[in-house]
């Protein structure tokens, strides 16, 4: 070989060394590159996690906070209602004319106002005189001897109560005893 072909082999190597150099420098800075873009995506959704997180813990605790108002403040509507009843009762009691009539108007209307304020808030009298009884209801408290069929409601000791289909309060009942 001559020192003319041994010289351009060489450039050739030269030059294929220096491309693949470059290539790999290349590709180092590209591989570097997309190492920090995929470090930085990392942080990103990092962070997008730990806002998500505090943002789902702070809806937690308003919701937290909102049911806390709801019983607190549940009753508010049903309670103002009752005002007026008491406003009334309170009036009644300082009337000091002796009109029995009168008295009994008042106390009347007082009861038409508490009656409203039940049906407002659904509280529904349980008055079940006649009835079949129900246990679910009714409360027996004793069985007395009656032409009613038995099991019947023959008297009503004390009229039950239901807030929003459910039973508050049961109806006292006297029952009539088999024949």
């Amino acid at each position: 070989m001559s020192n003319e072909t041994e010289q351009v082999q060489n450039e050739d190597v030269l030059a294929a060394t220096a491309d693949a150099g470059i290539e790999a420098a290349s590709e180092g800075i590209t591989l570097e590159t997309q190492l920090a873009a995929a470090t930085a995506d990392i942080e990103k959704a990092r962070q997008d996690v730990l806002y998500a997180k505090a943002e789902a813990e702070n809806n937690r605790r308003r919701a937290l906070e909102e049911i806390d108002k709801a019983r607190k403040f549940a009753v508010e509507k049903f309670a103002m209602e009752l005002l007026a009843v008491k406003d009334s009762l309170e009036m009644a009691l300082s009337d000091q004319t002796g009109d029995v009539d009168a008295l009994k108007n008042g106390v009347e209307l007082t009861l038409k106002q508490l009656t409203a304020a039940f049906e407002k808030s659904q509280v529904i009298e349980i008055n079940p005189m006649g009835d079949k009884l129900d246990p679910h209801k009714h409360q027996a408290i004793a069985m007395v001897p009656s032409d009613a069929e038995a099991n019947t409601v023959v008297q009503v000791m004390q009229k039950g109560y239901e807030l929003a289909g459910r039973v508050i309060r049961p109806a006292m009942v006297m029952v009539s005893a088999a024949k």
